[in-house]
């Protein structure tokens, strides 16, 4: 699955940055142009891990600029001017543009992203203590032992903290998840917080 371009290793870390910004790679298969986003530095210490941009991200450039960022910023315990600051934390999602939307929602990320950028990128982010991985597509990569379901990854989690930690995507679609499963957030959200607060300070 995880693919090595090694072209890109010989790029400087802005080099390799620049590249994925101005990337079209996939200017056929997307609705509209082309506008990769994501959030990254070589210093960064937490890593977030999603499915790939809605519309209104695609619209102002701003990753988690919408109901389900306000929701994961909750859940971290942080605020929005702690998120934004990619000295502290990274956001590289599996698919770096929006979709386009199918019946059910949001179309999936396109695998081309993944597998042209993924592994330089992630070779380059040396100080990542935590990596939040939100979502089936994301659990697929970065779960070594990926199981049948969101729900069963999550139910997981212990099994990979505290460096790693699983969950549904908090998109507003998922509030029946949530109702269902209030031990995620009696459970898990306490010790992510306490972990995020350990890292940041």
């Amino acid at each position: 699955m995880v693919s090595h371009n090694h072209e890109l290793d010989s790029l400087s870390f802005e080099q390799l940055v620049m590249r994925v910004r101005a990337c079209t790679l996939c200017r056929d298969k997307l609705p509209h142009e082309p506008r990769p986003v994501v959030q990254l530095s070589e210093s960064s210490r937490i890593l977030i891990v999603g499915q790939a941009p809605g519309r209104k991200v695609h619209e102002t450039g701003i990753p988690f600029n919408d109901p389900s960022g306000d929701r994961l910023r909750r859940w971290m315990g942080i605020d929005r001017q702690t998120f934004y600051d990619a000295s502290r934390i990274a956001i590289l999602p599996m698919g770096f543009c929006f979709p386009g939307t199918g019946k059910a929602g949001d179309l999936p990320p396109i695998p081309e992203c993944a597998d042209t950028w993924r592994a330089a990128l992630l070779a380059r982010l040396n100080q990542i203590e935590l990596t939040l991985v939100i979502g089936q597509y994301a659990h697929a990569w970065h779960l070594p032992d990926s199981r049948r379901s969101v729900t069963d990854n999550v139910k997981a989690w212990r099994t990979y903290w505290p460096r790693l930690l699983p969950t549904p995507h908090p998109s507003p679609r998922n509030n029946l998840w949530f109702r269902r499963n209030a031990w995620f957030e009696e459970e898990v959200l306490p010790q992510l917080q306490e972990r995020v607060a350990e890292i940041l300070g």
